[in-house]
């Protein structure tokens, strides 16, 4: 069962849709409630309901939902990607709990899925509402993004400052993509990597295309992703239940390492799960590995909400 929402988040409002199971009205609700967030460039349609909707056929609640000044959601700035907002509006989500009846705000879990992982992590250290936290494929977009920098984090500090001021005064806003948008502009630059391939197979086809999700950022992005860092403090304050889960197959989303990191951060890592066979776009919607995920997530929430 499907249910959209629409979710104050101060001056704007966040797009969200709550799964439920079908059976709803024989469960005993309200039910415990897992608040997801999703990858970077994605809406809610897309990874965030091939788990949700799993989620929800085994008896859990679970909300997906556009970030602030993306997909259906408010915010004028559109496609910007706010490391900082984007770890809020999951707390956002958490407030409005309590105005949904089959959602019980005092047993309340998170999922985050690649860099949804990181914001999820980044949250979860100081909202302690938050009593369960499950990764999946799991990204600190702070050190990927510092990874990428070919001319060195301070180098492309300086450009972004000065396309800023360009933009500050033109009022033009400049948007990049995340990806290629097809596979021969990936091979035209040489990003021919099983990782970039896989990516665009999903989000730019019709596998995982959604009209919503555009594939663009503000280049102002950038220079809040370079200074972020979402396992920052992980060791004294992430002392929720943590279950973590990365593909087998690494490559270049440094998933797996990721991963192995927090687990090595956290204080109360309670399961690591290793997908064999799986790379990170895998983890997205190939259902044998999706169902594995959640069939561990299942027992997860189970336990700890």
């Amino acid at each position: 069962m499907l249910r959209h929402l629409t979710i104050p988040r101060g001056p704007i409002e966040l797009a969200a849709d709550l799964h439920l199971p079908d059976d709803i009205a024989g469960a005993a609700a309200p039910l415990p409630t897992v608040v997801l967030s999703t990858p970077g460039s994605s809406v809610k349609e897309q990874i965030g309901a091939n788990y949700a909707s799993r989620l929800a056929s085994r008896g859990l609640a679970a909300i997906t939902f556009d970030p602030a000044h993306q997909g259906a959601s408010g915010g004028d700035r559109r496609d910007l990607e706010d490391p900082y907002q984007r770890s809020e509006d999951i707390s956002f989500v958490i407030d409005a709990l309590a105005g949904i009846p089959e959602a019980d705000e005092s047993r309340v879990g998170a999922l985050g899925i690649c860099a949804g992982g990181g914001y999820a992590v980044y949250t979860a250290r100081t909202d302690h509402r938050i009593r369960a936290l499950g990764t999946v494929v799991a990204g600190n977009m702070g050190t990927s993004w510092r990874a990428m920098q070919q001319s060195g984090a301070i180098g492309d500090l300086d450009t972004l400052a000065g396309d800023r001021l360009e933009e500050n005064r033109t009022g033009d806003l400049h948007r990049l993509n995340w990806l290629p948008d097809t596979l021969e502009d990936a091979a035209a630059v040489g990003a021919t990597d099983i990782d970039t391939t896989q990516a665009i197979t999903f989000y730019r086809t019709e596998r995982g295309r959604h009209e919503r999700s555009t594939n663009r950022r503000l280049t102002r992005s950038d220079s809040l992703l370079l200074g972020f860092d979402a396992f920052h403090l992980v060791d004294p304050l992430l002392t929720q239940p943590l279950q973590v889960i990365v593909g087998g197959r690494r490559g270049n989303t440094r998933q797996f390492e990721a991963g192995m990191e927090l687990l090595k951060l956290a204080p109360n890592p309670v399961d690591l799960m290793v997908v064999a066979g799986a790379g990170h776009y895998d983890m997205y919607d190939v259902p044998e590995y999706v169902d594995a995920a959640v069939d561990r997530l299942v027992r997860f929430y189970g336990e700890y909400l």
